[in-house]
């Protein structure tokens, strides 16, 4: 059985040993540091994940080995975020925050020195650089932990937007930066040198999160007695059929991540890197500005109706710019995709914190995260082996029919079941 350890009246200690003030978010911690680690965070994944198909295919890499590639990256991140939302529920949040930041500083070292298949997969299979520029990674469970721990449960999804909001933003500045080796190549540095100078910006973005996650206030540690005895206890079961209709849409959202799209967009328009790094800025701007308005429609039509009822629609966008034949009408379409594919993301998270106890939550992010991770790391490389064969649209396709088949199911089963707010 799980309870709160309280510490002191309007205060208590959770999970990891981090001091909680139900109701509000602290002044100069917490909260705050976890959005300003994250931007860090996103802004590098913004850059990696456009300029990482151009760097492989610089390398000498194919189409159907960036493809493996890709699920190398999503199977590794998969693994960690397992082992580190279990640990999370007892050991301190901060440490491993800190610890996963060390992480992203190895693996854009070790990227500026991989120049063979086998050691980029080594690289992609241990390290943090994620394909999908999105919430895929080891460092979301422990982030969504601590957020959740810091807000009242009326401002959780304004948090989680907020969070989310600054993300996006910092990720569409990132494929802006995207563009920054087509500059340098002007002043004389060759091409590769140049993509290797971003991956060591990579790393450094990993130092900056690291000493602002040093920030986050921990409180006194719990002993193993005081500890829960389980990492999930009375939500098991509704955590576990999330966890299984999350896959299903990670499976899909695999067959275009965003270093696929690129790749796509390179290989069926000829886009350049500048105007790739434009496209990505701008749908990445569209997200960010989707965010606030999922916390606002989700307080007036609940946390499961506002995922289902923007993501269809984002599906079909996506569906349709795969079949059109013209440039602009495609970018429209995916355009119009970004200004709402992602408003299920603040509204998901809120809706896993919402349903889950506590001492859970550690725990419940890692369980609803792994499995997206998992599945989504088989479908990059079948879309790389379509890209390969010539079926370029295909990807896209069958990545919009099983989205919408997910919202769906995820309507009919979670229509009911209600986070306390909403009831």
């Amino acid at each position: 059985m799980t309870q709160s350890l309280q510490k002191s009246e309007g205060s208590h200690v959770g999970p990891g040993g981090l001091e909680q003030q139900p109701g509000h978010e602290r002044k100069g911690g917490g909260a705050a540091d976890i959005y300003a680690a994250r931007a860090f965070r996103d802004f590098g994944d913004g850059f990696a994940a456009v300029l990482l198909p151009v760097y492989l295919a610089t390398i000498g890499l194919g189409p159907l080995e960036i493809g493996f590639v890709a699920t190398a990256a999503l199977l590794g991140s998969a693994l960690l975020t397992l082992g580190i939302g279990f640990l999370a529920v007892r050991a301190d949040l901060r440490s491993l925050l800190v610890a996963s930041s060390g992480l992203m500083i190895a693996t854009g070292l070790a990227y500026t020195q991989s120049s063979t298949y086998a050691l980029v997969l080594l690289a992609a299979f241990l390290g943090t650089i994620n394909p999908s520029s999105g919430s895929v990674s080891i460092f979301v469970p422990l982030e969504h932990a601590v957020l959740s721990r810091f807000v009242a449960d009326a401002d959780r999804t304004k948090a989680f937007a907020r969070y989310s909001l600054l993300g996006a933003l910092a990720a569409a500045f990132g494929a802006l930066a995207a563009t920054s080796p087509d500059f340098l190549v002007t002043i004389g540095i060759s091409r590769l040198t140049a993509l290797r100078a971003m991956f060591v910006l990579y790393a450094s973005l990993g130092v900056a999160g690291s000493l602002v996650y040093a920030r986050i206030p921990v409180g006194p540690r719990t002993s193993p007695q005081e500890r829960p005895a389980a990492t999930l206890g009375p939500s098991r079961a509704i955590v576990y059929k999330l966890a299984a209709l999350f896959s299903i849409d990670a499976f899909a959202g695999g067959f275009a991540v965003q270093s696929l799209m690129a790749l796509w967009l390179f290989s069926k328009f000829g886009l350049s890197l500048w105007a790739a790094g434009m496209f990505f800025f701008w749908s990445g701007v569209l997200s960010a500005v989707s965010f606030p308005v999922a916390a606002w429609l989700s307080k007036r039509i609940g946390l499961v109706n506002t995922m289902v009822l923007t993501h269809i629609p984002s599906s079909i966008c996506l569906i349709l710019a795969a079949l059109v034949p013209n440039l602009h009408a495609s970018l429209a379409f995916l355009l119009a995709r970004a200004a709402l594919s992602q408003m299920d993301v603040p509204t998901r998270s809120s809706y896993v914190m919402a349903v889950v106890t506590p001492p859970e939550r550690p725990a419940a992010a890692s369980v609803t995260s792994v499995p997206r991770s998992l599945a989504a790391a088989a479908s990059p490389a079948i879309a790389g082996a379509l890209f390969a064969a010539g079926f370029e649209a295909w990807p896209l396709v069958i990545c919009g029919v099983l989205k919408i088949l997910y919202d769906l199911a995820l309507l009919w089963a979670f229509r009911h079941i209600k986070p306390p707010e909403e009831r």
